[in-house]
């Protein structure tokens, strides 16, 4: 998933970054307000990290704009723990969640995960399609049982196509939420990583679509959720 963190102060932007990145996003970052809304309105993100105490433009604008222009991301906003009335004001803008600071990293990883399923309509933490568990908590995959190892981008690929089981999904869609907005793209890559996990996964799961992309085939059709 494409996460948006948007967050002025260095250290828990870089915080925020590494954590997000290492549940297995592709993450983007903003340390201002106006970068911030030209981004959630030009790019494609599945979620946004949204401090409110912003330069150049405040956060409560930012959330305004993006919801004025149709975008429908969930946003998780950030405040501080004195301004109760952010969250409140915050929430009426369109926020999804809130946050206040100081606060643990695992709450707010658990808190975008909950915002992730919801926009997926997966309420468990766990996938599974066919024989493939994919754990969204603890970025895990298993095939029968089995643990596979894979790369940051190999696992980023199959989240995405689990979350759309069924669905065609391009290179460049792919591609978008492999790479950051500012590195080089190149949708040719795409390619070898599902080259790849088609070596890892079970024959014939992944199917290519001639001329539009990749899709994830799942006995009966859909992915599965696990209760846990």
């Amino acid at each position: 998933m494409r996460i948006l963190v948007v967050e002025d102060e260095p250290t828990l932007q870089a915080q925020l970054a590494h954590a997000i990145t290492q549940a297995g996003h592709t993450v983007e970052t903003a340390a201002d307000g106006e970068t911030a809304r030209y981004l959630g309105e030009v790019e494609n993100f599945d979620a946004a990290v949204l401090d409110l105490g912003l330069p150049v433009v405040d956060g409560l604008s930012v959330l305004r704009h993006w919801r004025a222009q149709g975008r429908s991301m969930p946003v998780l906003i950030l405040t501080a723990r004195s301004a109760w009335h952010e969250k409140v004001t915050g929430m009426d803008a369109g926020a999804d969640d809130y946050l206040a600071k100081p606060f643990h990293m695992e709450e707010l990883l658990a808190r975008l995960r909950a915002l992730l399923r919801r926009l997926s309509s997966h309420s468990s933490a766990q996938w599974q399609c066919g024989s493939i568990l994919l754990d969204t908590r603890q970025a895990t995959v298993s095939v029968d049982g089995l643990p596979l190892t894979l790369t940051s981008h190999e696992f980023k690929i199959l989240s995405l196509l689990m979350q759309k089981v069924g669905e065609v999904l391009s290179r460049t869609e792919l591609s978008e939420h492999l790479y950051p907005q500012d590195s080089e793209r190149d949708s040719n890559t795409i390619e070898v990583f599902v080259g790849r996990l088609r070596k890892k996964l079970p024959a014939g799961c992944i199917e290519t679509v001639r001329g539009l992309g990749y899709r994830l085939a799942a006995p009966g059709g859909a992915a599965e959720e696990v209760q846990t």
